[in-house]
């Protein structure tokens, strides 16, 4: 077994608040029919064609289509409780209003990272804005989707990530809130662990670092 020498970690519910409470607290002050949304949203993430018209969130996160023709295409499927129409302007910033960040995660990256880890952001990117000036010192490389025309769970996304820090896959710890994602760096040869909390994160990467991270 290879030893574990780089940290890769996802952002959005990983580095941030849970994805489904900041979508939920921006479906009700949308005045947004949650469940449309997920049902939408699952249905795109599911389909396998790469076709922007087919599956927009394919496209939007390997940056084949702009935010403005993703936004209209789901605008068009999203259902307002009043029955009024979805105003498509904007939207991805509504949606990640609610978007907190997580200073214990990030600061757990920091150690690893003073401990000698080397470390990468890999990230699936719906065209918003993320705090890079919060970044300084946390990472040795910044791999995102809509950036290098790639998503995960794609194989080679997580190669990207792992040789942008001089690592084999073997060699690095993935940390994603996304089963899906999670079990396309496992087949690679990644040890993954799938993000609940950070207390559950913590004690199952100091087990697989052997190292104190508190």
């Amino acid at each position: 077994m290879s030893e574990l020498r780089g940290l890769l970690v996802d952002w959005g519910g990983v580095l941030t608040s849970d994805l489904s409470h900041a979508l939920r607290q921006w479906a009700d002050k949308d005045e947004l029919d949650f469940d449309a949304y997920f049902t939408a949203i699952t249905d795109w993430i599911a389909a396998t064609p790469v076709e922007a018209e087919l599956n927009p969130i394919h496209a939007l996160e390997r940056g084949l289509i702009a935010v403005p023709d993703f936004e209209r295409k789901l605008a068009a499927v999203l259902v307002r409780r009043d029955g009024r129409p979805v105003e498509a302007e904007g939207l991805i910033g509504r949606m990640f209003a609610h978007f907190e960040h997580a200073p214990q995660m990030s600061a757990l990256v920091r150690r690893a990272r003073a401990k000698g880890f080397r470390t990468a952001l890999l990230s699936n990117s719906w065209g918003n804005t993320y705090p890079r000036d919060t970044w300084d010192g946390m990472f040795d490389a910044i791999v995102i989707s809509g950036e290098v025309g790639l998503r995960k769970p794609e194989p080679e996304i997580y190669h990207l990530a792992a040789e942008r820090i001089g690592l084999e896959p073997a060699e690095c710890v993935f940390i994603d809130d996304m089963q899906p994602n999670v079990d396309g760096a496992r087949v690679l040869g990644m040890t993954a662990i799938l993000h609940t909390s950070y207390d559950e994160t913590r004690r199952e990467l100091e087990a697989l670092l052997g190292t104190d991270l508190t």
